[in-house]
């Protein structure tokens, strides 16, 4: 198996998911909000190989319905729209026709396939959407606007945009992977209000991509929450557009596993992103679990831990008190020996072997007022681990949610 070493990747500096080859994006304000951008596109040259996860939430929106059953048609896609300010969500069968029509337009507006326009929208629940104002964004598409302008047109509560490229070797051809994201509340392990676009000039078999962003998300995207909320719009879509004439890239590939570990650090740091970016957020929380008989199994202690509210709101206090991690760690109804845990706030051993160690409970809170928090947890019971990340609970995302609608 390759192994992705520094030499053989970069990170791009003010990434995006234009950095690619091939790829173009945009973003312009239609009236679905007062002011900000509300409206955005990306757009490959040639159709791209597509593959896509979406959210467990039984309510699904319309879109994203549009979407998944584009892809598992056609595999291929070569334009998405988004817009904010309005999920186009529990709209009924005047939702549905509402996102066909969206795709409709944006294909004759690209001069694309129908079937090759992927549609995502994000925002409030339940309101149908204004067609007048989303057909004059979609007449927009295409005009001199910059991929900046996407980022900020598919943000709703975010309070910054999420971007990130970088670069690798694959073929003595120089591939580039980018991607955009936005998310910050109504996010949950499954995902959430959550949507991600990531685009590479790689060419890639659709089922081998497919398979790949499964095996990803569940280790990156899957493994963020902010408040345990999952919401009814998300999703991650992937576009390859070979633009760089590498050999088709699938299983039997040999340096398959390089490009596997590259989309995996593409994906993990937007959702990093996502996690520092919640709402009312001070702080990043990563929570890493080993020891574990399976790598599940310490992915399900580790969402526990970071799903906690009073876990979050010690961090956010920074109470050094280690007792609400043992008491996720304890319900997460995984298999463990409550006498082998151990837990660690940094690089401060608090539990070993399931009794208390004095520590400095001055040293524990100043280390919680870092903005990335590390809480470790050995379950001495296997070789398995898993990493998740969250944030701080904090009164500013009580007030956020008091008044999202109003």
């Amino acid at each position: 198996m390759a192994i992705m070493t520094e030499s053989t990747i970069q990170v791009l500096k003010d990434g995006h998911v234009t950095s690619p080859k091939g790829f173009t994006a945009g973003g312009i304000h239609c009236g679905l909000r007062k002011e900000k951008l509300d409206f955005g596109w990306i757009h490959s040259e040639n159709p791209a190989a597509a593959a896509g996860v979406y959210t467990l939430n039984t309510f699904q929106a319309a879109p994203l319905k549009v979407t998944k059953n584009s892809i598992e048609q056609e595999k291929h896609i070569q334009t998405i729209i988004v817009n904010s300010a309005n999920a186009n969500s529990c709209t009924g069968e005047q939702g549905y026709s509402d996102a066909l029509t969206m795709q409709q337009w944006a294909a004759e507006k690209m001069d694309v396939s129908t079937d090759h326009v992927a549609v995502a929208s994000t925002g409030l629940i339940g309101v149908p959407l204004p067609m007048d104002k989303i057909k004059k964004g979609i007449d927009l598409m295409g005009s001199e606007t910059s991929t900046e302008d996407f980022e900020h047109a598919i943000l709703t509560t975010d309070t910054v945009t999420k971007h990130t490229a970088i670069q690798l070797e694959i073929d003595n051809k120089t591939i580039t992977i980018g991607g955009a994201a936005k998310g910050s509340g109504m996010i949950h392990p499954n995902m959430a209000t959550m949507l991600s676009f990531i685009t590479t000039d790689a060419a890639v078999d659709p089922d081998s991509l497919q398979h790949a962003l499964r095996e990803v998300t569940n280790k990156s995207f899957n493994m963020i929450t902010v408040d345990g909320d999952s919401s009814t719009n998300d999703m991650v879509l992937v576009l390859a557009n070979g633009q760089q004439n590498n050999n088709l890239l699938n299983e039997s590939h040999p340096e398959w596993a390089t490009f596997i570990q590259a989309l995996q650090l593409i994906s993990e740091e937007l959702a990093k992103m996502i996690a520092r970016d919640g709402e009312g957020a001070t702080k990043l929380i990563e929570v890493n679990v080993k020891g574990a008989p399976t790598e599940e199994s310490a992915g399900q202690v580790a969402k526990a831990v970071i799903s906690s509210n009073l876990v979050k709101t010690a961090v956010y206090g920074s109470d050094p008190n280690w007792g609400r991690i043992v008491c996720a760690v304890g319900y997460s109804e995984q298999p463990l020996d409550p006498e082998k845990i151990g837990v660690s706030l940094g690089d401060i051993e608090v539990v070993k072997d399931g009794l208390p160690l004095e520590f400095d409970e001055g040293e524990g809170k100043s280390y919680l007022e870092n903005k990335t928090v590390k809480l470790g947890i050995d379950l001495q019971n296997g070789s398995c681990e898993a990493t998740a990340w969250g944030c701080d609970l904090t009164y500013d995302y009580v007030k956020i949610n008091a008044s999202y609608r109003t």
